[in-house]
């Protein structure tokens, strides 16, 4: 773990900490931010030349929703923070690593004087030279970078828990002090260092506990409405999944095209189209059936959806 004497350093208030104890309830924007877009700069962060730096996380305030032009690794020294990306809480404890893709919507919850939060800002370049210690083995880490490198990261994150392996938190303090100093080969060490905690982590894929897919989200809704499509409500599926209701909402268009409730109805009128192909029960009895209780709305969308009535359908079919 992080040497007591410069997790002391880390504790300190930062000046836009002081501002914010003091009474300021937002973060300052000029630090990280160029006009109103809510996307964290490199250029703001990193001098020029520079492809990797590091900066403590600003703790006594929620840090609102923002996406980021480079990588991020966050390295959890002391305590814990909570994350939500892409709409799923994800929390960070003590000795966790944390890597985020550029373009990820991603907030952070408050947190207390105790929880040390480390975030290392990285341009994609600088793991040019690192990809050689991945070799020819495949894995969720190697898959994450080269996404990145492609310019592809924008829903990649992973999240390791590898709080109780010495090898990788004595990388991680060595990263922190070689990015602190100013030598004339400090790139490459960090390179190495980099290489190092790579080579450990793919060593230790079972310590890794949340990954980010573009689809998953999809498959989870979609199971749910199939199995939920007479009571369900996109409220229950967020709370279920542990997502943010609006984040979720908006990712569901984006990956099928539908709203939630359009997904909905189609399961529900499919499988009235199936009792009434299928029984001879009633249509009311059907119309309740798919959780429809306004029958006369039920027939409404059905004709809608179907050109033909209820009775039509039944008929044709038979």
């Amino acid at each position: 773990m992080i040497k007591s004497d410069f997790l002391e350093n880390l504790k300190q208030i930062t000046p836009e900490e002081k501002d914010i104890l003091n009474g300021k309830n937002a973060i300052n924007r000029d630090i990280y931010m160029l006009g109103i877009d809510n996307t964290i700069n490199s250029k703001k962060l990193l001098d020029e030349g520079k492809l990797i730096t590091m900066r403590k996380h600003t703790r006594f305030i929620d840090f609102p929703e923002h996406s980021h032009d480079y990588i991020e690794l966050i390295y959890m020294c002391q305590g814990s923070t909570t994350h939500i990306i892409e709409g799923k809480e994800t929390k960070l404890q003590e000795g966790e690593l944390l890597f985020l893709g550029q373009g990820i919507h991603h907030s952070i919850k408050k947190a207390n004087e105790n929880d040390i939060a480390v975030n290392f800002i990285i341009l994609p370049h600088f793991f040019g030279d690192t990809l050689p210690a991945f070799g020819d083995t495949e894995s969720p880490i190697k898959t994450f970078f080269i996404n990145c490198l492609c310019g592809n990261g924008s829903n990649s994150f992973l999240h390791f828990n590898v709080s109780n392996i010495p090898e990788i938190q004595n990388l991680m303090e060595n990263l922190i002090l070689i990015v602190t100093k100013d030598t004339p080969n400090r790139r490459r060490q960090l390179q190495m260092t980099m290489a190092l905690i790579f080579m450990q982590i793919i060593s230790h894929t079972d310590k890794l506990v949340a990954e980010i897919n573009d689809d998953t989200v999809v498959f989870k809704l979609l199971d749910y409405i199939e199995t939920n499509y007479i009571n369900g409500n996109l409220s229950e599926a967020a709370r279920i999944f542990h997502y943010d209701i609006s984040w979720l909402s908006r990712e569901i268009l984006k990956k099928t095209g539908k709203t939630f409730t359009k997904l909905m109805q189609e399961k529900r009128l499919s499988q009235a189209a199936f009792l009434l192909e299928n029984t001879k029960r009633s249509f009311t009895d059907i119309s309740v059936a798919v959780g429809y209780e306004n029958t006369s709305y039920f027939h409404k969308i059905f004709t809608a959806n179907f050109k033909m009535s209820p009775k039509e359908y039944r008929k044709r079919k038979k």
